[in-house]
C-alpha cells in the first residue's frame, strides 16, 4: 500500500520516492511485528481468555473507564472498535447489548478476542484488514459509534485516509470518539522516578516534531525474557494535528477533553495524560 503524504515542492523526486518508500515499510513493519507473539503476551498480560472474561463481566462498564460515560446507553447501538486489538473493550460493550465489531490486522489479537469473547458467552464480530484496506461493502455508513483509543494514532504516518476510513463507516449523526495519549506526555515531557517527592518532570522533547521514532511494540514487555521486542515506527501527532484532521473530513467536533493522570492523584499532577475528542458525522 502506498503510503500518504503531502508534497513539498522544494523535494526532488528521488528524496520524495524515498520518503514514501520509508513510510511504505513503516506500515509493513507496523503490521508485521503486531503479527507476531501477540496472543501469548497477552496471556502474560491479562490472563488466559476464562480469567480475564470473568473479570469483564464482573464490571464491563469499569472496563470501559472514560468511554462508558462517552458512550451513554449502548444497548443495539451498531459500535466500530479500530484496531481494537486484544478485544476487552468490545467485549465489554457486548456485554452491555451492543453489536460490536473490531477490525484489526493481527492474527494473535484476533485469537485472544474471539477466545474472550466465547468465554464471556456474548458474539462479536472481527475484520482481519489493515484499517485502511476494508472494502467497500465492509465501509458500510451505518456504524452509530466508531471509536479508537489508547496508541492507535501514532501507528499513521497520515491521518488524512485514517480520518476518511471513520467518516465512511459512520451513520449520519453517529460519532466517532479517539482516546489516545495526551501529546504533552507523549511529545514533549519526559519523568523520572517512582515516587511523589522524587518525580522529576524535563521538557526535553519538541512538541512540533514530525519524524518517526522507533520503539519497542507496546506488549513487549510481557513476552518471554528470551524474546527479542518487535520494533515498530511511530508518528507523534499534536493535538491540532489531530482536531484538524478530524474536522478535515466534515466531522463536526462535539467536545475535547484533556484529562490528568486517571490512575493516581499523586503522579504526574498538573499534566494531561490523555485526551478524549467527540466528533459527530452531520446529516447531508
Amino acid at each position: 500500500m502506498k503510503a500518504q503524504y503531502t508534497k513539498d515542492k522544494n523535494i526532488g523526486a528521488q528524496q520524495m520516492d524515498s520518503i514514501v518508500d520509508a513510510k511504505d515499510a513503516c506500515i509493513e513493519g507496523n503490521e508485521e511485528a503486531w503479527n507476531k507473539e501477540t496472543y501469548e503476551a497477552w496471556v502474560q498480560r491479562l490472563g488466559e481468555p476464562g480469567k480475564a472474561a470473568s473479570k469483564i463481566r464482573l464490571n464491563p462498564a469499569k472496563t470501559l473507564s472514560i468511554l462508558y460515560d462517552i458512550f451513554g446507553s449502548v444497548k443495539d447501538r451498531k459500535i466500530m472498535n479500530l484496531m481494537g486489538s486484544n478485544g476487552n473493550k468490545a467485549v465489554a460493550l457486548a456485554l452491555l447489548g451492543a453489536d460490536v465489531t473490531i477490525v484489526d490486522f493481527s492474527e494473535g489479537n484476533k485469537r485472544y478476542a474471539l477466545e474472550l469473547a466465547e468465554e464471556a458467552g456474548v458474539k462479536i464480530n472481527y475484520i482481519l484488514s489493515d484499517v485502511l484496506k476494508l472494502s467497500k461493502e465492509q465501509l458500510t455508513g451505518d456504524y452509530d459509534i466508531v471509536f479508537a483509543e489508547m496508541g492507535i494514532l501514532h501507528y499513521f504516518t497520515d491521518l488524512t485516509p485514517f480520518m476518511a476510513t471513520v467518516y465512511k463507516l459512520l451513520r449520519n449523526n453517529g460519532i466517532f470518539v479517539i482516546r489516545d495519549f495526551h501529546p504533552v506526555s507523549t511529545k514533549l515531557i519526559s519523568s523520572r522516578g517512582t515516587t511523589a517527592k522524587v518525580r522529576k518532570h524535563k521538557v526535553t522533547g519538541d512538541y512540533f516534531d514530525t519524524s518517526l521514532e522507533e520503539k519497542d511494540i507496546a506488549y513487549s514487555k510481557y513476552l518471554a525474557d528470551n524474546e527479542e521486542p518487535k520494533k515498530v515506527l511511530l508518528r507523534k501527532w499534536n493535538i491540532g494535528e489531530v482536531v484538524t484532521a478530524v474536522a478535515n473530513q466534515g466531522l463536526m467536533i462535539k467536545r475535547l477533553e484533556e484529562e490528568p493522570n486517571l490512575s493516581s492523584e499523586v503522579f504526574d499532577k498538573g499534566i494531561p495524560k490523555t485526551f478524549s475528542l467527540v466528533a459527530e458525522k452531520i446529516s447531508q
